[in-house]
């Protein structure tokens, strides 16, 4: 998990914020990237009182439907929202025929893959049935996918100043996922080493936009 954030760290400062600033200016970017943060920050906040607050948690804190009603669907939803920004910054940087960068698609890929892991552990430890873990996951991939192509079947025409914002946004709350959902996770699996694995991810995908 800790890899993961300093690789989304990495991707946010060198490749989406950089490119939002560069097309649309530094205001309109710094108003999109705290709104976005925000936004999410908001959003958690309610689904976190519903018992989503440790969704990507592997071990026993999650809470079960018996423990808080409700819990199952709250955290379905958390981990929806998680997704979404990071799918709407992929279908974006498909505009213009240029295709996925290969920063952004490794951020996303490398950080997806062990908060995936992480929460589906957490929904089994909580008493999730197998059901109910692979029909989460596999709604979240769908919607995802959705989110990605309508992302640039909408935004395909739209203004560059436009294209900018929404980055931006997307990337405020995903810089916001992190340090509420993902940085947590990661201090309590490995400890004092996770200042070094997160420097380690966001030195490989630094050197992978660079070299990119």
């Amino acid at each position: 998990m800790a890899f993961g954030a300093g690789v989304l760290i990495s991707a946010l400062a060198f490749d989406l914020m950089d490119e939002a600033e560069r097309i649309g200016g530094l205001l309109p970017t710094a108003c999109g990237f705290v709104g976005g943060a925000l936004a999410y920050v908001l959003a958690n906040t309610v689904l976190s009182r519903h018992g989503a607050r440790h969704r990507k948690r592997s071990h026993d804190r999650q809470p079960s439907e018996e423990q808080a009603g409700g819990s199952g669907a709250a955290i379905a939803i958390g981990a929806l929202l998680d997704g979404i920004p990071e799918s709407v910054v992929l279908g974006i940087s498909l505009i213009g025929g240029q295709g996925v960068g290969l920063p952004v698609l490794a951020a996303v890929f490398i950080s997806n893959l062990p908060e995936g892991l992480s929460s589906a552990a957490g929904m089994k430890q909580a008493g999730r049935s197998a059901r109910y873990v692979f029909g989460v996951w596999t709604g979240i991939a769908v919607i995802s996918g959705a989110s990605a192509m309508l992302g640039y079947l909408l935004l395909a025409g739209a203004a560059p100043s436009l294209i900018a914002v929404i980055t931006a946004v997307a990337a405020g709350a995903i810089l916001a996922m992190i340090a509420d959902t993902m940085v947590p996770e990661a201090f309590e699996e490995t400890h004092i080493f996770t200042g070094l694995i997160t420097t380690v991810g966001f030195l490989i995908a630094f050197a992978i936009e660079r070299i990119g």
